[in-house]
């Protein structure tokens, strides 16, 4: 009874936002306010962050449903004795491939975790899913490519993004391994585990199932979305980034602060570097490097997702996990930049 109330509540809550955001973006821009009212009615800065918020939003939902039904093909098409003859059982090899599987999707940071979620849940080992979880939205073509364009077609930064990246994956993953032993899913989420001997459903019942596997997940990681891009909306509608900036005099002041503009600002990955290649002028090579590097891999928006899916104490070690590797990382390649 208490599981029901509380689902409607969220349903309730969930369809009264969605209300008040379509009013305010198309019914009072409609009404024949004076200027002076309007302003009064409507802060600016509200209208501001609506406008993130909306970006953000439509930004990363198309992402988000490629990855809801990958997940959904994973769910229903894929089983254990699938995963147990493709993954390796050395370990240095599971982690190995799993990254360079991720190098070669093209997925963003938000529509990654759901995928991994369910590869952990199907069988997986939760390093592996690491790896994969964090090479896939940071050193796919896609993003390589975007990376080359943004720095006006400048390999330099673009390669050091791929190698450093890939080599924070496998040293996160490979402590990750040592660290953690057991599935990381919430609530222990597993798959049953199929009998041999079952009867196959027919191709239309499974892509049936597929479909409203998918939905399912879709409504499941949508909630964490959408948090994460209202405080991504928040934070850069009233938190001065002439504060941020500030702060950042030296080397590895100012890669802190770039690390930490690209975790609030929770830009896709597929664009950020558009926006990392416009801070050229006021921090170093090496300060752009580590937002290029860390964004993709944490942010604000897919840490909500995260904490969604995994236990909290794990997501909460992975966040220091990566925050140290891709720093000393960054530190590390300084004289090469």
């Amino acid at each position: 009874m208490i599981h029901w109330l509380r689902a409607r509540v969220i349903d309730f809550t969930g369809l009264a936002i969605l209300c008040a955001v379509f009013y305010f973006v198309f019914i009072a821009d409609s009404f024949d306010f004076p200027a002076m009212e309007r302003s009064w009615f409507i802060p600016p800065s509200f209208l501001s962050l609506n406008t993130i918020f909306l970006s953000i939003i439509i930004e990363s939902v198309p992402f988000v449903l490629i990855g809801v039904l990958i997940a959904g093909m994973i769910q229903i098409f894929v089983t254990e004795d699938h995963i147990r003859r493709w993954m390796p059982r050395n370990r240095f090899w599971a982690i190995l491939i799993s990254c360079i599987l991720g190098a070669l999707f093209p997925a963003c940071e938000c529509g990654i975790v759901p995928i991994v979620r369910r590869l952990i849940a199907k069988g997986v080992p939760v390093y592996a899913g690491v790896g994969f979880l964090l090479t896939g939205p940071l050193i796919n073509p896609v993003v390589i490519f975007s990376t080359y364009m943004a720095f006006g077609n400048n390999a330099k930064i673009a390669v050091w993004r791929m190698l450093l990246g890939f080599a924070v994956a496998l040293v996160v993953a490979f402590a990750v391994s040592v660290l953690f032993k057991k599935n990381q899913l919430k609530h222990g989420q597993t798959i049953p585990t199929s009998s041999p001997a079952a009867v196959r459903p027919a191709f239309r019942t499974r892509w049936m199932a597929m479909l409203h596997h998918s939905i399912d997940e879709f409504f499941d990681m949508g909630k964490y979305l959408m948090l994460g891009a209202f405080f991504a909306a928040f934070v850069q509608t009233y938190v001065p980034s002439k504060s941020l900036l500030a702060i950042g005099g030296g080397v590895g002041s100012s890669t802190m602060v770039m690390m930490g503009l690209a975790y609030l600002l929770s830009l896709c990955s597929e664009a950020d570097a558009f926006i990392g290649a416009s801070f050229r002028n006021m921090f170093p090579t090496t300060a752009i490097l580590g937002f290029l590097v860390f964004g993709p891999m944490l942010d604000l928006k897919n840490t909500l997702m995260m904490l969604g899916a995994f236990r909290t104490q794990f997501v909460a070690v992975l966040a220091v996990l990566i925050a140290v590797a891709v720093f000393a990382g960054v530190m590390a390649v300084h004289p090469w930049l």
